[in-house]
């Protein structure tokens, strides 16, 4: 299907209004304005404005050693910070040639998958939020709570992470981690199941949702999106699955797609994502092993060799690509990031053409855009 058309007369002028959203409008989730020229409650053209959080993330990667640049990773995507730092430091690794222990591969892939389940949690609760419910809001940041608990006692943080170290995790988990972790999986999934009850059954959402918010594959791929944005156009595409890394090749999960294309296909790809994760979470929890957390004889000033290096994750919101050029020195001359919020809202100003203003909201909101990820 494609977008309604805007009703307008052959004899009558066209009048049109630029409407502003932002760059503090609560519906753009951050420091992002959107420029849109109006024909009565229809958008014609919606215009993002990026820039105006931008802090040079790559370039200051060019002026810090290899290891000091880590913190940066967890402020490009705040709430995805886990697998931001999994991606920039399977990078270097490859570049320097570092073996990681099978421990330290099992916590990553552990607090990776509790990390994107937080994360779709903020979005859900702030998608819904968008649309005029705040009871979910207080049942899943609830849940997130227990995730940042389990998070913060291993990595000293909550949000902004800086937990991996090239060659492993600066920490080791103990048994409260581990109990802690099976406590939060046997706790969300009956808590999954009142959220289809509260929320997904609901006909007023799903009138909201339904059919609203076109997004098929060829835009996907014509614009790089990626994530639950193209799974909900019904591409099973997951680096996790399509290029695994780390040890996710030996984990048994599903790719959720659903091929409707609209909000609420992918609401649903991240509700059901969700379940995956956790079967993740206790696979890993089922059979993990010992041994150590970090390789030894990494040394404190890294130098890897000249070469131009990529490493690819599946973060929330989609395939990040760390790119890094060595020329054998502790910094590195180039540090790129291929981040997934940029191409997903580059979409948006063909997407939400001919829509109405609040449908266009909805569409956004159906994004999950975290701002710093685009002005990086």
């Amino acid at each position: 299907m494609s977008a309604p058309e805007i009703i307008s007369t052959s004899d009558a002028p066209r009048e049109t209004f630029v409407l502003n959203v932002g760059p503090q409008h609560p519906a753009t989730h951050g420091v992002l304005r959107l420029k849109l020229t109006m024909e009565g409650e229809y958008v014609v053209r919606a215009e993002p404005i990026c820039g105006y959080i931008h802090r040079m993330h790559e370039k200051m990667g060019e002026n810090r050693t290899w290891a000091q640049f880590l913190p940066n990773t967890g402020r490009i995507d705040y709430l995805s910070a886990m697998t931001y730092n999994h991606a920039y430091v399977a990078a270097v690794e490859r570049a320097a040639k570092i073996e990681v222990p099978l421990r330290a591969e099992y916590i990553r892939v552990i607090t990776s998958e509790l990390n994107r389940i937080s994360s779709h949690l903020v979005w859900f609760g702030a998608f819904l939020l968008d649309l005029g419910g705040f009871t979910p809001l207080l049942y899943a940041f609830d849940d997130r709570e227990q995730i940042l608990d389990i998070l913060e006692a291993v990595s000293g943080s909550r949000l902004t992470y800086c937990y991996y170290r090239f060659g492993g995790v600066c920490n080791d988990v103990d048994a409260d981690f581990v109990r802690g972790c099976r406590d939060f999986v046997a706790r969300m999934r009956p808590r999954l199941k009142m959220y289809k009850t509260l929320v997904t059954d609901n006909i007023i959402l799903r009138k909201r949702l339904e059919g609203i918010g076109f997004i098929n594959s060829e835009m996907c791929r014509k614009y790089g999106a990626t994530g639950p944005v193209i799974r909900g156009a019904g591409v099973a595409y997951d680096v996790r699955k399509i290029e695994p890394y780390s040890i996710y090749r030996d984990f048994d999960f599903d790719i959720p797609t659903f091929p409707e294309g609209d909000c609420m296909a992918r609401y649903l790809v991240r509700m059901e994502e969700m379940a995956q994760s956790l079967r993740i979470i206790e696979q890993a929890i089922g059979r993990f092993p010992d041994g150590p957390t970090l390789t030894h004889g990494v040394p404190r000033m890294l130098k890897p060799p000249a070469g131009d290096y990529c490493f690819a994750v599946e973060a929330a919101r989609g395939r990040l690509l760390v790119r890094i050029v060595s020329d054998h020195r502790e910094i590195p001359y180039r540090v790129r990031l291929r981040t997934p919020c940029f191409s997903n809202l580059s979409l948006f100003e063909e997407a939400s053409a001919g829509m109405i203003l609040p449908d266009a909201l909805a569409e956004l909101g159906s994004l999950d855009l975290v701002i710093p990820d685009i002005d990086r």
